[in-house]
């Protein structure tokens, strides 16, 4: 079985970041030092995870009661409850399918005088293009706020300069994650200098409990390898279990009913040290590799099978989606053919307030409800990269891409997308509507 999804970070890694719940020293200079790492600019912020940034944030602004918070139709779950948290009303923005930014049209419809800040969510490891947003943001005097936390591409980008502030996640499923933390952007001096004042306020995440986080991945990242891994699938279907939910919860960062005072914390300082060397140590050629073997699936899949996010600036691969009308189908087949692809199930579609029933975010609804993730890492051979397309291919009645005797490396005798010799020819959208392109 193809796991879709390994963790980003070796055993070495691991091994370094154990030593470091021992020897690691105090937790403000480990802040500081990661901060400098960051940015020689004086302007980042190093967290527990995006969502205490997010708080931090949000606390930090201050807003009147009511005020309405703009936001991606596609987030996830606490994202919405921290902006509730804080008397702010989220409202959703309905999102183009081919590179997921928000639509133009509905960005504008939901603009109202109770409109204060939007946050801008890069979806699936692409960039969402920044300079229309700013335009209208800049004539409504909104503050722009960008998630980035599925978007690192290393430390040299930072988000946009022009937005209030920029979130980077490295979580447990993140590129390059340190198993927790959060670097964030703020770009006015006085909120950054509230927001430290508030999170040095905080409680200290205790080394104990980053170290058995350290060692439950350690077991999960133990179980990844594909004999393992098909093992592991079977014992759950003989004890009745869905493995696919049992990892979500696993990976889950924060569950419970104590959300808001597991956020608030400071990061520990071995986790921090941690994130520092992953920052030291990033790997462009890795993640090259990553978005090059993401290329290859897409061209094999063809253009007949959409693919939400296709259109993005810097696309990292970072998850590989594609739409199909009947989603659990699509993943019962891909199980069968030894594949292991899942629904965006941590992803959640923001409601629109009840009072604004018209700013339903319809194509953003859609998108979710038909993405199938598939697994795509570099240590899958072309070979079986065609097998997934044929196995794709047939579940949506397209013709077969033409495999034939392929060696690992050759991708020759595939049809590509977008050549004529391309047996998928356009594009079909599979008798559904994915709104605005």
């Amino acid at each position: 079985m193809w796991v879709r999804m390994r963790l980003d970070i070796s055993w070495s890694d691991l091994a370094w970041g154990l030593c470091r719940c021992i020897t690691a020293g105090g937790t403000q200079a480990a802040i500081e030092a990661v901060e400098r790492q960051w940015s020689n600019d004086g302007d980042a912020l190093a967290c527990l995870s995006v969502r205490s940034g997010f708080d931090l944030l949000l606390e930090a602004l201050d807003l009147p009661p009511g005020s309405e918070v703009l936001i991606t139709a596609i987030s996830i779950p606490d994202m919405v409850h921290i902006i509730e948290s804080h008397g702010l009303v989220p409202v959703p923005i309905d999102l183009r399918e081919g590179d997921l930014a928000p639509d133009g049209d509905a960005l504008r419809n939901a603009i109202s005088p109770q409109t204060r800040a939007l946050v801008v969510t890069h979806l699936l490891g692409g960039r969402v293009r920044m300079d229309p947003i700013f335009e209208l943001a800049q004539q409504h005097g909104l503050a722009v706020i960008e998630d980035c936390a599925q978007a690192y591409v290393g430390p040299t980008y930072r988000g946009d300069p022009r937005s209030l502030a920029a979130m980077f996640s490295f979580g447990t499923i993140k590129t390059d994650t340190a198993l927790g933390g959060a670097l964030l952007r703020v770009g006015e001096p006085e909120l950054l200098a509230a927001m430290r004042t508030q999170q040095a306020s905080y409680p200290r995440q205790s080394r104990g409990k980053y170290l058995r986080r350290l060692g439950k991945y350690a077991v999960l990242k133990a179980l990844t390898p594909r004999a393992v891994f098909a093992t592991l699938i079977r014992v759950c279907r003989a004890i009745g279990i869905d493995h696919n939910r049992a990892i979500t919860n696993t990976v889950r960062g924060f569950s419970g009913s104590e959300f808001f005072k597991q956020i608030r914390r400071r990061p520990s300082a071995p986790l921090l040290a941690l994130l520092g060397r992953r920052l030291r140590r990033f790997d462009e050629a890795k993640l090259a590799r990553r978005a090059a073997q993401g290329e290859r699936l897409a061209n094999l899949i063809g253009a007949r099978v959409a693919r939400p996010g296709a259109e993005m600036d810097r696309r990292t691969y970072w998850v590989f989606p594609v739409l199909a009308e009947h989603a659990e189908g699509l993943i019962a087949a891909l199980a069968a053919g030894g594949f292991d692809a899942t629904r965006g199930e941590r992803l959640c579609i923001v409601d629109p307030p009840e009072d604004r029933p018209h700013l339903e975010p319809a194509a953003a609804r859609a998108i979710l409800a038909h993405s199938v993730f598939l697994p795509c890492t570099t240590s899958m051979p072309d070979r079986t990269l065609g097998q997934m397309a044929e196995v794709i291919a047939a579940h949506c009645g397209l013709p077969l891409p033409r495999l034939g005797p392929v060696a690992d490396g050759d991708v020759d005798g595939l049809p590509l997308a977008g050549t004529d010799d391309n047996h998928f020819g356009d594009r079909t959208d599979f008798g559904f509507s994915h709104g605005k392109t």
